[in-house]
């Protein structure tokens, strides 16, 4: 396993990255026996580390019976190719180590669909350096000319089923459109939740909604979201999405093939970002999502900072401190249940803000109305006054555009008064 150092990158910063490189490597069922750092002030362009250190590995290679060596970054397919031919070893780099996690991880047919697309794409490029019989030609009676090489029908294939794969997942969209729409109609806020991978986010959702989606220390335990009820103490009912976890260095490959997945996180009323507390390099973690949520133009959009793992941090002093750092935000451990309560009660405040705060003025023949609104809004009071009931509550934009005719004007405000 190799990195190469560049620019300002620190020693730190390239050990760190290597580190998580090895952890993902265990997690797809690799065994790592060595690792190396080269710095250079760029890649070079055969083999993207130095001849000399390519020749090193190579001879390390073949003294140890490594099979395979692992780059941290990504390898042009000419970088590959060459450094294929001169450790005689099978050569992925970070992109094709995580398709590949996620091929093993993935579960629903969308999820499976996705990944494909991910890996055809990275595919595509590289299909040069998978043949070694580029002149074969597949021509013969009943053609005019030489016809196409090999390569040239695998590219066309790939191409094929690229298309068709897009398509596939363009109706996927267009399903998850119809069932938001369903969703919508019932007026309950999303929150959707997002976090570096193995963070603990599925924990946390298994612990708020009592379910049992699959988890486990390792990265990349979710790919496929899941969505499930979540009735919070006031009784206001909220859609709980749990998410596919972010990493640094997340292909683009990726991001392009999971964006019916990631729609998720872009069209939530409101994010909850699950930080592990007991990572050493936890604060770079969350560098890493912030960027990944600005690539998703989703940066802008309310955000709970839920301080996860807080059993397991030594230092009950960090816990405090950054509390303090981040207003707003709550330590919790999702394994134990400490710091649900706090939980919920920062997320009825996170919601009640987003929400319009109105006034109605609702008869009480009106009894499914009211119901609603203690049902899908956060209803602050309610005064009941001659067969009408006076209600406020905070509540969301659609919901406030059909009851519009049931809002107090300031003419009913005046002549009834407030409630006592």
């Amino acid at each position: 396993m190799g990195s190469v150092g560049c620019g300002e990158v620190t020693l730190w910063d390239i050990r760190e990255s290597l580190e998580e490189l090895c952890q993902l490597a265990s997690s797809a069922g690799a065994q790592v026996v060595e690792t190396c750092v080269q710095r250079l002030e760029r890649p070079t362009a055969p083999f993207y580390i130095g001849r000399g250190k390519a020749k090193e590995i190579a001879q390390r290679c073949s003294e140890r019976r490594v099979t395979s060596v692992i780059f941290d970054d990504e390898l042009s397919p000419a970088q590959g190719r060459n450094l294929e031919h001169i450790t005689n070893c099978k050569v992925l780099d970070r992109t094709q180590l995580i398709l590949d996690i996620f091929a093993q991880r993935a579960r629903t047919r969308e999820g499976c669909f996705q990944i494909e697309l991910a890996q055809l794409q990275y595919l595509l490029p590289r299909l040069t350096r998978m043949w070694s019989h580029l002149s074969r030609q597949t021509g013969g009676i009943g053609t005019r000319g030489p016809g196409e090489t090999q390569l040239e029908v695998d590219r066309r294939r790939v191409q094929e089923r690229i298309s068709k794969l897009e398509k596939e997942l363009a109706a996927v969209r267009k399903n998850r459109s119809i069932q938001r729409k369903g969703r919508s109609k019932k007026n309950w806020p999303v929150a959707a939740l997002i976090g570096y991978t193995n963070a603990g986010k599925s924990s946390l959702f298994n612990r708020l909604t009592r379910s049992e989606v699959v988890t486990g220390n390792k990265p990349f335990a979710t790919l496929d979201p899941t969505t499930r009820q979540v009735l919070l103490p006031s009784r206001q009912k909220v859609l709980l999405i749990d998410t596919v976890g972010f990493i640094r260095k997340l292909p683009h490959t990726l991001i392009d093939a999971f964006k019916a997945t990631l729609e998720e996180t872009r069209l939530a009323d409101l994010l909850i970002h699950v930080v592990d507390l007991s990572h050493p390099r936890h604060y770079e973690q969350m560098i890493a999502v912030n960027s990944i949520l600005k690539e998703l133009e989703v940066a802008g959009k309310q955000i709970i900072l839920v301080f996860n793992k807080i059993d397991c941090v030594r230092n009950p002093d960090l816990i405090q401190m950054q509390l303090r750092r981040y207003p707003g935000s709550v330590a919790v451990s999702a394994y134990t249940g400490i710091g649900i309560d706090a939980f919920f009660q920062q997320l009825e405040m996170d919601l009640s803000t987003w929400r319009l705060k109105v006034e109605y003025h609702i008869p009480l023949t009106e009894s499914a109305l009211l119901a609603e609104l203690h049902q899908v809004g956060y209803v602050s009071s309610a005064c009941y006054k001659d067969g009408f009931v006076l209600v406020t509550a905070y509540i969301s934009p659609a919901l406030r555009q059909r009851l519009i005719s049931f809002e107090v004007t300031s003419q009913q405000r005046i002549a009834e008064g407030s409630c006592p």
